[in-house]
């Protein structure tokens, strides 16, 4: 007796599994029913919406065919309805989403690696068709944030570049101290535009900064001299009027390029990120090569109570090809500048003459 009633649970307790099994897998095959259904719905709302919207442009048309609406005023109300109507799908394809997600969260079918690649997105088109100034209008359901790929930043920025300051030479067998040119008379300028590219994809520690300048190194000569030339040497002479200026200017188009050094802030939103070094510091060490491309003398004197003003251009055998080292130190987009001309400021001189410079830089970027 204990042995058929043994047998007896456990058919019953078979019987229940099965029943369970069953009941189990109608369950599943119910529910792929309703999303099936339920993405149908989908599109349907898409087209009843369209269809509304079909009627309120055509009640809007009929207005301003009667006059009385302007084709402004029409525009505006043929916006407002497509803006509507655009909102009703969003909202309504949203409901249908949440209750397949549902669905499918309960279903044994159900993948959590799933994702619904359906596109939500849509077209309105507003205006007649035979009409010249046919206007459209083009709105789409957004997707959730979570399915926006993330924008890499820019690897490449760009900004403009100022710097300026003294200006002097370095001469052979002479110290700074004994240059023949005024130290705070003699300047420097610089414009150009530079672009910065981060070096390394994950990281900005290292920038490669590279762009054009237009350089102005202008040398003012002590005790009333000035520059001529004699056969191939350009020398200084003193001139046989009183000067009241003498300036040498030599105006350069170069290429700097520069590996720049130092920390950034990475600043990340939903769909991009950033790199800035915005207010941080930063060392830059480079170079340049350019031409020569305009040398100036100007001199203004007196001569029998008359002023007198000579714009001399060329003829003191600059270099032609110029080329020499930089360095920037900068908090933000303020800088320490140093540039050096490893070519000579005159060529095939006895004694070479080079130029140097020392001032601030801008960097607005």
């Amino acid at each position: 007796m204990q042995t058929i009633t043994k047998y007896l649970v456990l058919a019953v307790l078979c019987l229940n599994v099965h029943l369970i099994n069953a009941q189990d897998t109608i369950t599943n095959a119910n529910n792929q029913e309703k999303i099936k259904t339920l993405k149908a719905l989908k599109d349907k709302i898409k087209t009843q919406e369209r269809e509304y919207l079909k009627e309120e442009v055509e009640a809007i048309n009929q207005q301003l065919d009667r006059n009385e609406i302007t084709i402004e005023e029409a525009n505006k109300l043929k916006k407002k309805v497509a803006k509507k109507r655009a909102l009703n799908i969003e909202n309504r394809i949203a409901i249908i989403n949440n209750k397949i997600l549902l669905l499918q969260r309960n279903s044994e079918v159900y993948n959590v690696n799933e994702e619904d690649d359906e596109d939500d997105s849509f077209v309105f088109r507003i205006g007649r068709g035979d009409e010249v100034n046919d206007e459209f209008i083009f709105i789409g359901t957004r997707k959730d944030d979570k399915h926006k790929k993330r924008k890499y930043d820019r690897r490449t920025t760009s900004d403009l570049v100022i710097a300026f300051g003294l200006n002097n030479a370095i001469i052979e067998g002479e110290k700074l101290d004994d240059s023949p040119y005024k130290f705070g008379g003699s300047r420097f300028f610089e414009i150009g535009w530079a672009w910065k590219t981060r070096v390394f994809k994950n990281t900005n520690f290292l920038r490669f900064k590279y762009g054009y300048s237009f350089q102005i190194n202008g040398l003012k000569p002590n005790d009333n001299q000035y520059f001529v030339r004699q056969a191939n040497q350009t020398m200084l002479e003193v001139f046989p009027e009183n000067l009241k200026k003498s300036k040498l200017s030599i105006t350069n188009l170069v290429f700097p390029m520069h590996f720049e050094f130092g920390p950034s802030k990475k600043i990340e939103k939903d769909t991009y990120f950033r790199y800035s070094t915005r207010n941080k510091f930063k060392i830059g060490i480079g170079g340049y090569a350019g031409f020569n491309i305009g040398t100036r003398q100007k001199l203004k004197y007196t001569v029998d109570g008359k002023r007198q003003k000579d714009k001399i251009k060329g003829g003191l055998n600059t270099t032609s090809l110029v080329y020499g080292v930089s360095s920037y130190i900068a908090v933000g987009s303020t800088a320490l500048y140093v540039k050096y001309d490893l070519s000579p400021i005159f060529k095939d001189q006895i004694i070479e003459q080079n130029n140097i410079s020392l001032g601030v830089r801008f960097d607005m970027d």
